[in-house]
């Protein structure tokens, strides 16, 4: 009989982590950059994972060319480019091309060669990583793995921490 409420217990237990596995959100299943196919600026060419640069870490911000806190995060951006010149930086958002390009030129970011503007066209991103604000942003090594996610303004001296950067 114990040796029966002991297999149950361990079925039970099992049954709840797989179903615990599969609400969580991809990113955290899948803690490396996801295979995205984004629109670039010249409304033709698409970037994908596969052009992410090795061994390079990976600054992923999800954005709206309409979102007030996404305008600061990128001027605060700007203003410490050089903190993160190792960084690939990657903008996406899902907005109609017209406002991602303005927003592009408004911005001046073809100054930088670490930042790709894109567009996520199939809407991909969003449910990957369970966006609900924006900024939304991401973090990987140069290894591709995962070091954490955040949703808002961040200041630039934490996101220079994420990546081990130091003042």
């Amino acid at each position: 009989m114990k040796s029966s409420f002991v297999f149950i217990a361990l079925l039970f237990s099992f049954f709840l982590n797989a179903q615990s596995d599969s609400l969580q959100p991809p990113y955290k299943r899948f803690p490396t950059p996801p295979p995205f196919k984004l629109q670039m600026l010249d409304s033709s060419s698409f970037f994908y994972k596969a052009d992410l640069k090795k061994k390079t870490p990976l600054f992923i911000m999800v954005f709206s060319p309409d979102c007030d806190h996404c305008k600061h995060e990128t001027e605060e951006l700007i203003k410490n480019i050089d903190k993160f010149k190792k960084i690939q930086i990657l903008m996406v958002t899902w907005q109609p091309f017209g406002e991602m390009k303005k927003f592009y030129e408004e911005y001046q970011l073809s100054r930088f060669s670490n930042i790709i503007v894109t567009r996520d066209q199939s809407f991909f991103l969003p449910p990957f990583f369970d966006i609900h604000n924006l900024p939304f942003l991401a973090f990987y090594d140069k290894q591709g793995k995962l070091i954490s996610v955040f949703e808002g303004n961040l200041p630039m001296e934490k996101v220079a921490e994420r990546f081990g950067i130091e003042k």
